[in-house]
C-alpha cells in the first residue's frame, strides 16, 4: 500500500515507513500534539492507499532551524488530504520538536509564533498543492505479520481472553469469537495512536491470522480507573467499542475525583 515522491519529511528511524498508515504512524509519533487532530480527520486517513512527502521550507539561522514538510495521503475515494508538519529547535532546550497541522494557515499561526527573524515565515504560495493524480493508485496491502506460530498465537488469544475484565460481561468477545481464534497461525500486537485516547489509557489491536488467510482483530484497553487504582484490561471485538469504554470510563474517574 505504498506510493511515495519526493522526501517523506524529516529524518525517520533506521526501518523507514514503506505503507501509507506507517507513514501516518511514524508522523503521529513523533509530534507533540498529534492528540489534537480531529478524529475525522484520522478516521479518513485509516484508508489511504498512497503517500507522498516533500519539504515545503525551511529557514536556518544562528544555530535555529525551522523546516515544514507537506504529508499527503491519496485516499479511497480518491481525494487527497494533507497534514503539515513543523520541526523547530526555538525551545528554551534547544531539542527539535515536531508539531502537526491540518491546515496552512494552522501552520502559519504556529510558525509565526516561533522566536525566529520574519524572514524565517514561509510563503505558502510558493508550491502548488500535490495534486490527487500524482499519487500512483495501487490496492491495499494486507497486513504484514510474522513467521506463523499456531502455538503461540491460539495461547495468546486464550491469555487475552482470559484477563478481559470489562464490567459488563456482554461486551466482551464471546464463546464464538474464542473458537475461531483456536484457527490463528500468526498474530501481531500494535498500539493504537493518533486519535485521542485519554489520559492514563492505552489502546492496543491484536490482529490474528487465519488458517484460511482471514484476519480477525481485538481491541484491548488498559487502565487503572478502578476504584482502589488497580490495573485493569478489558477486551473488545471493535476499535469503536473499545473507544467508547474508555470515554465512559473516564468520565467516571473524573466523576469520583
Amino acid at each position: 500500500m505504498s506510493g511515495s515522491s519526493g522526501s517523506s519529511g524529516p529524518s525517520e528511524s533506521a526501518t523507514a515507513p514503506t505503507s501509507p498508515d506507517e507513514h501516518l504512524a511514524h508522523l503521529l509519533g513523533r509530534t507533540l500534539n498529534s492528540f489534537e487532530l480531529p478524529d475525522e480527520t484520522l478516521l479518513l486517513l485509516e484508508s489511504a492507499l498512497a503517500y507522498a512527502g516533500s519539504l515545503h521550507s525551511a529557514h536556518h539561522s544562528a544555530g535555529r532551524h525551522r523546516e515544514t514538510y507537506r504529508h499527503t495521503w491519496l485516499l479511497a475515494d480518491g481525494n487527497a488530504l494533507t497534514l503539515w508538519e513543523l520541526v523547530h529547535n526555538t525551545g528554551r532546550d534547544g531539542r527539535e520538536q515536531h508539531e502537526v497541522y491540518v491546515t496552512e494557515d494552522e501552520l502559519h499561526l504556529a510558525t509565526g509564533r516561533l522566536p525566529l527573524p520574519p524572514e524565517a515565515t514561509p510563503d505558502f504560495d510558493l508550491q502548488a498543492p500535490i495534486a490527487p493524480l500524482q499519487l500512483p493508485v495501487v490496492p491495499p496491502e494486507r497486513r504484514r505479520f510474522g513467521p506463523a506460530d499456531p502455538d503461540s498465537s491460539v495461547d495468546h488469544a486464550r491469555r487475552l481472553l482470559r484477563r478481559a475484565e470489562n464490567p459488563d460481561a456482554a461486551t466482551r468477545p464471546g464463546p464464538g469469537t474464542a473458537r475461531l481464534l483456536r484457527q490463528a497461525c500468526a498474530h501481531q500486537i500494535t498500539q493504537a495512536f493518533g486519535r485521542r485516547v485519554s489520559q492514563g489509557f492505552a489502546l492496543y489491536e491484536h490482529a490474528f491470522l487465519l488458517r484460511d488467510g482471514c484476519e480477525v482483530s481485538l481491541w484491548e484497553v488498559e487502565h487503572t480507573a478502578t476504584p482502589d487504582g488497580r490495573h485493569m484490561c478489558e477486551v473488545y471485538p471493535t476499535q469503536e467499542a473499545a473507544r467508547a469504554a474508555i470515554e465512559l470510563r473516564a468520565a467516571t474517574r473524573r466523576t469520583r475525583a
